[in-house]
């Protein structure tokens, strides 16, 4: 058996703030009418820089987070599972979308102040959403219908993969913008102020590439994050990657990663072997990941999904998965409205979680980088059936990963359903894949 201690370890000190941060989102949505403000509802993908023009006091609810926030409640999430299956929503449908639907036939809010009781589903003002997915806008076509007729904007944004982007691609892109731009004013009667748009694109930029930017730093042996951790922090750009908040926050988590680093300060002090995970986790059974490293010293040092569901990444000359630079690092001041769509448009269109909607080699060719420039020792592959979108493709991801050398397990479940996830042979399957890396297990 290996030794059990073998760095240095220390809880984060931003971890509280993460906490708040998230926290008062729920609550600012939940009391944006007592305030006078607005809520509106979108997805973690949609452009919520452009809402901001409306003023400071628009709160959003971003569906596939608020999913997740249910799922992890795993009594009240079957309990909103069964009320959408009652109303004839298919089970095979996203998990997230049935949580989110289920909700509000419950009328009852996912968050929960601790040793309060559930309150009534906060209605949103308006939707605000984009369709790459495929559920996306069918998702609050119906949330529409089940709040009585919510008025609705939702921008196309399937003009293929980022590298055959065309000129007319991004034209249809920002076309759609200032069309919608028009159209909140109209929704919400409010005047639309620019100059909120820039510093929130700006944010937007900022959100992305510092996070990818820390994600990078895990890189380092041994790594200064886990996954369980970092799903906590990633969260936050997905529920308004747009907030000067959320993207000073993580500038100030980046400080800390980076100090971790220069000091030697590991996430998993035993780190004998490090892999990487594929889309959501089961939010229900995180600890597996607790077991993992606490068993074999096993490291989750993230995944394309953790890195890049909001971080944004480029390739570099030498053929490396590396942090996109922000609009503001390369000397580009936006100028109005036309430039500040533009940029914000062709920088999400970039974004590599986008790119394996249209195949699965793009997916396979940067996981295979993450797995070299992150030296990984092997691939944890969820077969995810709640969701179609990012699972799709995972198979031939399997069969690349393999060609390339690195070890793959996979495990079937579904991140917002618990019913469909078998933790004992979960377990189970990590035992063997442990041994077949000749991992041994730890002291205890």
């Amino acid at each position: 058996m290996a030794k059990k201690t073998k760095y240095k370890t220390a809880p984060l000190k931003t971890w509280q703030r993460a906490k708040e941060i998230r926290a008062n989102y729920y609550r600012n949505y939940q009391a944006a009418h007592e305030r006078g403000g607005l809520r509106w509802a979108g997805g973690a993908w949609t452009f919520d820089a452009i809402p901001a023009g409306l003023g400071d006091d628009l709160y959003p609810l971003t569906s596939e987070p608020y999913g997740a926030t249910i799922a992890y409640q795993k009594e009240f999430s079957d309990q909103c599972l069964e009320a959408a299956e009652r109303e004839g929503y298919a089970r095979d449908l996203c998990a997230y979308m049935r949580n989110y639907w289920g909700s509000i036939l419950l009328n009852q809010y996912g968050w929960v102040e601790p040793g309060e009781e559930r309150k009534p589903f906060p209605k949103p003002d308006f939707i605000w959403q984009d369709h790459i997915c495929c559920s996306h806008a069918k998702w609050y076509q119906v949330v529409s219908d089940l709040e009585g007729g919510l008025p609705m904007y939702c921008i196309d944004v399937g003009v293929g993969p980022y590298q055959e982007l065309s000129k007319n691609g991004l034209e249809y892109i920002v076309g759609q913008m200032h069309d919608g731009i028009e159209w909140l004013q109209k929704t919400t009667g409010r005047k639309y102020d620019d100059e909120k748009l820039i510093e929130a694109v700006y944010n937007t930029c900022r959100s992305a590439s510092t996070w990818a930017e820390l994600c990078a730093l895990n890189q380092t042996i041994p790594a200064p994050l886990e996954e369980k951790t970092m799903y906590a922090l990633y969260v936050l750009g997905t529920l308004q990657k747009s907030s000067k908040e959320v993207a000073d926050f993580y500038d100030e988590l980046k400080a800390e990663v980076q100090d971790r680093v220069d000091n030697q300060i590991a996430a998993v002090g035993n780190e004998q072997t490090r892999v990487m995970t594929d889309t959501q986790p089961p939010w229900g059974f995180l600890r597996v990941f607790r077991y993992m490293e606490n068993v074999y010293g096993c490291a989750s040092v993230g995944s394309l999904y953790t890195f890049a569901l909001i971080g944004n990444w480029v390739w570099d000359d030498e053929g490396h998965f590396v942090p996109r630079p922000t609009p503001q690092s390369q000397g580009i001041e936006i100028k109005d409205r036309d430039h500040a769509l533009r940029v914000l448009a062709e920088w999400e269109l970039s974004k590599p979680e986008w790119q394996h909607f249209y195949h699965p080699t793009y997916k396979s060719d940067m996981m295979i980088q993450i797995a070299k420039d992150w030296s990984l020792d092997g691939v944890m592959l969820h077969y995810n059936r709640g969701c179609e979108g990012l699972s799709l493709g995972i198979a031939e991801n399997r069969l690349a990963l393999l060609e390339a050398g690195f070890p793959v397990m996979i495990f079937e479940g579904n991140m917002g359903d618990e019913r469909e996830f078998d933790e004992a042979r979960t377990m189970a399957r990590i035992d063997t894949f442990m041994e077949s890396l000749d991992i041994p297990k730890l002291e205890q």
